[in-house]
């Protein structure tokens, strides 16, 4: 984990409050490491950082997608070229794609598709042969379509049809399932939580990235607690972090 403060080279606006930003990080970048995320001071004055998903590394920059949702956020979507912003990471753990075999599906909805992008192009120079299903609300939500067809097989749906295939990404995955060896998600709980199920149907690895609201990033809070199946021999309940133990967890450890 490294603390950097990082130029902004690039800043680019997708519309309905989404934005990138690419950030020379060459100490971040050089431990990235797929479905890692990033803790981004927002503003002057805030305590708290914001945590946002490695979207993409290359070279020494690294690049992050975010929505606006608050105050901390739209600072951050207002930073240019030559800004600065305080960046730690990489935090918490990524995707075992070695688990996933040689044809994983990576799988996103709406703002849990940038993360996606970095685990294919990793799971592609790996030698693998990897595909992705990603969903948006409608034809205006969909991001990063071109960058995801330049690495391999890419589905996109939308709720209402607009653009893409006309309903979820589980319909796809349902469709194609028998083609993949592994999964990968990251998305609505409620997606991800049918997205395991078809796993467990089909006899399918399956990883999910959780989104939970955020404190310290590091592990010290309880603010991200994540439900979890008892192992052998445990008694009562047991939590994981999503930012210290996850975000990605194997999809069976987790209390849907």
């Amino acid at each position: 984990m490294k603390q950097e403060i990082c130029m902004v080279t690039n800043r680019q606006e997708y519309g309905n409050g989404l934005f990138a930003l690419t950030l020379h990080a060459p100490n971040i970048a050089a431990e990235a490491k797929c479905g890692q995320f990033v803790h981004i001071t927002c503003g002057e004055g805030n305590l708290l950082r914001r945590p946002i998903s490695i979207c993409d590394v290359e070279g020494e920059t690294l690049k992050i997608v975010f929505q606006v949702k608050g105050e901390g956020t739209k600072w951050l979507s207002r930073r240019s070229a030559k800004h600065t912003v305080d960046v730690l990471g990489p935090l918490g753990h990524g995707f075992d794609l070695n688990a996933l075999g040689e044809r994983p599906v990576m799988i996103g909805g709406g703002i849990g598709v940038p993360p996606m992008l970095y685990t294919m192009k990793n799971a592609k120079a790996n030698s693998a042969s990897p595909t992705a299903i990603l969903g948006f609300r409608n034809k205006d939500a969909v991001i990063l379509t071109e960058d995801f067809e330049k690495v391999g097989d890419t589905h996109i749906c939308t709720d209402d049809g607009s653009f893409g295939t006309h309903g979820f990404v589980t319909n796809v995955l349902e469709q194609h399932i028998s083609k993949f060896t592994g999964i990968c998600a990251c998305g609505p709980k409620l997606m991800l939580k049918a997205i395991a199920q078809l796993a467990e149907k089909a006899g399918l690895p399956c990883q999910v990235s959780m989104e939970e609201r955020m404190g310290c990033g590091i592990g010290a809070c309880l603010v991200c607690a994540c439900e979890l199946k008892l192992r052998d021999g445990e008694q009562g309940v047991r939590y994981g972090h999503v930012c210290k133990d996850g975000p990605v967890f194997d999809a069976k450890e987790v209390v849907w």
